[in-house]
């Protein structure tokens, strides 16, 4: 048992010193970026804080891919939150699109805001629903496109999530 508990602590040691510099310049953006806050900051109660602050964990440690779902999970859960506390019922199983669409038609989010909410979504989907290798939308053509490599295409997705989520806790602390 101590041989496993010695590989894995040589593990997370490597991969701290490996890491660190990194985490650090993302940790020291984000607070700078980060609003000040509190509970209510957050219409989507403990679920939506929790999706915001385990985003940015993740964004910290590198953990892209999760950080742009939850990410945009927490913008959905806010939103239908903002709406059913308006009286929109018929908006709290609405899909991301359909609320995104709301949110701009009732000025809750600007055509900039929109338009990289609506890039993000795709984005997202292309993380989280199957497409064939090639596609259009996937990292590796993106990749290409964009003449970086898969995981700085990934980082910087992660990025913009951050930053929109960060402005809807700044948003929504006034």
């Amino acid at each position: 048992m101590s041989e496993k508990v010695s590989i894995a602590s040589e593990w997370l040691i490597n991969e701290d010193s490996q890491c660190f510099d990194a985490r650090l310049s993302r940790l020291k953006w984000l607070e700078c970026e980060s609003p000040q806050a509190d509970y209510r900051a957050f219409p989507g109660g403990l679920l939506a804080k929790s999706l915001f602050e385990e985003a940015r964990y993740c964004f910290v440690y590198g953990q892209f891919l999760a950080t742009t779902v939850l990410g945009l999970a927490y913008i959905e859960i806010t939103l239908s939150a903002l709406f059913y506390e308006a009286g929109r019922n018929d908006l709290k199983r609405a899909d991301l699109s359909k609320l995104l669409t709301e949110a701009r038609k009732y000025r809750l989010i600007n055509r900039t805001e929109f338009r990289a909410l609506e890039r993000a979504r795709n984005r997202r989907n292309t993380y989280a629903h199957f497409r064939e290798p090639g596609h259009k939308d996937g990292i590796e053509r993106r990749s290409i496109n964009e003449e970086e490599s898969p995981y700085s295409v990934i980082e910087k997705d992660a990025t913009d999530i951050v930053a929109a989520a960060l402005d809807m806790v700044s948003k929504n602390s006034l």
